[in-house]
């Protein structure tokens, strides 16, 4: 997951009037105050991320631990009563590391310098590269512009995040930025996070989640500045010297799916999901643990209350999210394959989503006066809630896929502290993390999101057409970012 802290929620369907949902009001609100009681009293989020952690570690997709999770997703939701309940298999090029190392010397010394490193996601199964390094700062269009002429061949140095960001400045995912380094001829790439401690971050280097042709590795943020800091000592160029070995291998993953029919419009559904995966570092613990036990909880509350609400919910634990969006891709493709996309009313993604403030429109106006209503009812049941409303879309989690066939997108805003996300995709992301209080908001706030989406009487957005939907990514500024995703269906 790219370093955001999201919920996201896509509404599909035919337009509708607000009036038959502000009569459901006051029933809406006793549901709510359920919903509140049942999470606060007895949720197992918490627990079962616990358990989890010990008893399967990281869910690595394509892992022995992977397949463990699966299982582990499985098992839970069947004990909370759920039977129709059943894998979603899908294949899967899937990515292990084995040995990398990155040597630093000068162009005319053999004093070599070793520097801790970490693989990055998708480099290549074996590399074994020497070249000069050049300094392309935080990696964006422009610094890559900066340099074109004389990065080809060369290793480029660029940081994950931006340094000392400008005001209106948007940071690109560190795959766009490793597709960037080879459209400009690199033959290597070495990222530099930027979370002092030592901290060393994985995660996918491949905007298509297939093997790139060059090696990406991460370094520290000491190990970035020690190294800049060598460049502007030496006289003559300094080389790096990348050396790293790989597995990728073609793999079955499973979607888990948990069903909760509904009772008058059963052909009608409402996906959530949370990717259950996670890179094998740590335990994935706050990525996507928080995530993913949140969804499995809000599926334990709605049986735990019986609820039954108007439309179906399937309640989705994604497998390969990390290595590319693999398993929410392949559900969209299916759906879209047996012509059933346009019965998805809604889909809800949990990914890092932690303590709620408030919900997120996503750049779709016509969602405002729905989620206000939404959230008003919210902050009656609990007026910590500050019902705070956003309006912005962004990619890279188990939403975009459905987003870019023009299904709306709505969402909620979480937070985490800074400590926290400092160890996003790193090797300190465990359960100690993890802050229960916080996490039972999730559960509930999302509860009282989910049953009023799948109880109304109707949802006042549609699905935009092919057309549309290149309007409407270009209005969310989202068109460089899924250009150099090679994403970016339209011919300009």
């Amino acid at each position: 997951m790219v370093h955001a802290v999201r919920f996201v929620l896509i509404c599909a369907g035919t337009a509708g009037t607000l009036m038959a949902f502000s009569l459901q009001k006051p029933s809406l609100e006793k549901v709510f105050s359920r919903i509140n009681n049942e999470v606060m009293q007895r949720s197992r989020a918490y627990e079962t991320l616990v358990d989890a952690s010990g008893v399967v570690g990281h869910r690595l997709t394509g892992s022995p631990n992977g397949t463990r999770a699966e299982a582990y997703a499985y098992n839970l939701l069947k004990s909370y009563g759920f039977k129709e309940l059943r894998y979603e298999p899908f294949e899967v090029e899937a990515w292990m590391r084995d040995t990398v190392t990155l040597s630093i010397v000068p162009s005319k010394s053999d004093n070599f310098r070793e520097v801790p490193v970490v693989a990055l996601a998708h480099s290549p199964i074996e590399a074994h590269i020497q070249g000069e390094i050049v300094d392309v700062g935080n990696g964006l269009e422009g610094d890559f512009a900066a340099v074109k002429h004389k990065l080809k061949g060369k290793i480029a140095l660029v940081n994950i995040g931006i340094a000392a960001p400008a005001q209106g400045a948007r940071n690109l995912h560190r795959s766009e930025k490793t597709a960037l380094a080879i459209q400009h001829g690199a033959k290597g790439v070495i990222m530099v996070n930027l979370v002092p401690g030592n901290v060393l971050l994985t995660g996918t280097a491949s905007v298509t989640g297939k093997l790139i042709p060059i090696p990406s590795v991460c370094i520290s943020l000491e190990s970035g500045l020690q190294l800049r800091q060598w460049m502007q000592e030496e006289r003559s160029p300094l080389h790096a010297m990348i050396a790293m070995s790989n597995k990728s291998r073609k793999i079955r993953a499973r979607n888990v799916v948990a069903t909760l029919p509904g009772a008058t419009y059963p052909d009608e559904k409402i996906i959530i999901g949370g990717h259950l995966d996670s890179w094998d570092l740590a335990t994935g613990a706050i990525d996507n643990g928080i995530g993913s036990f949140a969804v499995m909880d809000i599926a334990r509350t709605f049986r735990a209350l019986k609820i039954k609400p108007k439309r179906t919910i399937e309640f989705v634990l994604f497998m390969g999210e990390e290595q590319g969006l693999l398993g929410s891709k392949s559900m969209v493709q299916a759906l879209k394959e047996s012509g059933q996309l346009d019965k998805v009313r809604c889909m809800m993604n949990l990914d890092m989503t932690n303590d709620p403030t408030g919900l997120n429109a996503f750049g779709r106006n016509d969602m405002l006066p729905f989620l206000n209503d939404v959230g008003e009812a919210m902050k009656r049941t609990e007026p910590a809630f500050a019902n705070q409303m956003m309006n912005q879309a962004g990619l890279h989690s188990d939403h975009q896929p459905f987003m870019l066939e023009g299904v709306p997108v709505v969402g909620m805003n979480g937070h985490l502290s800074k400590e926290v996300l400092d160890c996003y995709h790193a090797n300190c992301d465990r359960i100690n993390l993890v802050n229960e209080e916080q996490l039972k908001n999730t559960v509930r706030y999302t509860s009282m999101l989910l049953y009023a989406l799948a109880d109304a009487d109707d949802i006042p957005t549609r699905r935009l057409n092919d057309s549309k939907t290149r309007d409407y990514l270009v209005a969310q500024g989202l068109r460089t970012p899924l250009q150099i995703a090679n994403e970016w269906r339209w011919k300009e």
